[in-house]
């Protein structure tokens, strides 16, 4: 329970220094309903009160009989779930959010042994589906990137 509770502890200092700089941070421009810096910080709030019930209540870490061990197999899809995180972060502006989160959504299909073609069609499902809830629902504008020919 110590190395929870430091690593816990480790995760709540950060955020507190996130939340410090982000109280600072005005933007010269707000295009989003609840501004560049509200929203941050709300989530860094919530954060932080999870963390601090968690310090306070950490959970007894037992594995269940019928849960795999975290062997080399388990390591390296999280290794390549966190490569292809980053890869989308860096495909998000030059190729647009539909096609960085298809890609992105179907090779993270794949990886959990999804077939290809449903693994397309989730991906762009789901792609098509945030889209439209994030730009036109909720007025958060997201990159066409090379589908802006398409949306003028």
């Amino acid at each position: 329970m110590l190395l929870q509770r430091l690593f816990l502890g480790a995760w709540l200092l950060l955020a507190l220094v996130m939340i410090g700089v982000g109280l600072d941070y005005q933007a010269p421009f707000s295009y989003e309903p609840v501004g560049p810096r509200s929203f941050p910080l709300l989530m860094l709030g919530l954060l932080c009160a999870g963390l601090l019930y968690l310090l306070i209540n950490p959970t007894p870490i037992h594995r269940d009989e019928h849960e795999p061990e975290l062997d080399q197999h388990g390591l390296r899809k999280v290794v390549l779930c966190i490569a292809l995180l980053l890869a989308f972060a860096l495909l998000f502006e030059p190729l647009g959010f539909i096609p960085a989160s298809t890609l992105v959504g179907a090779c993270l299909a794949r990886l959990y042994e999804g077939q290809w073609r449903p693994s397309l069609i989730a991906g762009l499902g789901l792609a098509l589906g945030l889209y439209l809830l994030f730009d036109k629902l909720l007025d958060v504008p997201l990159p066409l990137g090379i589908l802006s020919v398409l949306g003028g």
